[in-house]
């Protein structure tokens, strides 16, 4: 997998159907339900409904947890957070708003 993908859209994921996989994530977080609807049937056509379901469950859950965390301020691991610094960096994720809990606690 090209985690690079994840905020560069035009490089390949390196993971079968991942460029509908991204855009099917990016649809569920969205208002516009038709494109929607049409992303949900193209990743149902290219993988088989099972994807979808699981696609959405992977989402509702990532979203879950990354709430709860954000909402009581759970910082990364430090393990997690030494091994993590060229994949942050690359991806740009130190600038979130909610990195602020870690970089509190490190």
């Amino acid at each position: 997998m090209n985690p690079e993908s994840l905020v560069r859209p035009e490089l390949d994921t390196g993971v079968p159907s991942g460029d509908l996989l991204l855009a099917f994530a990016e649809k569920i977080i969205g208002t516009d339900r038709v494109a929607l609807e049409e992303t949900r049937t193209a990743l149902a056509k290219a993988l088989g409904p099972a994807a979808v379901s699981g696609a959405s469950a992977v989402a509702g859950n990532f979203s879950k947890n990354d709430r709860i965390a954000n909402g009581i301020g759970i910082p990364i691991d430090d393990m997690v957070f030494n091994g993590t610094e060229d994949l942050r960096e690359q991806l740009g994720v130190n600038a979130y708003k909610s990195a602020e809990n870690t970089f509190r606690h490190m």
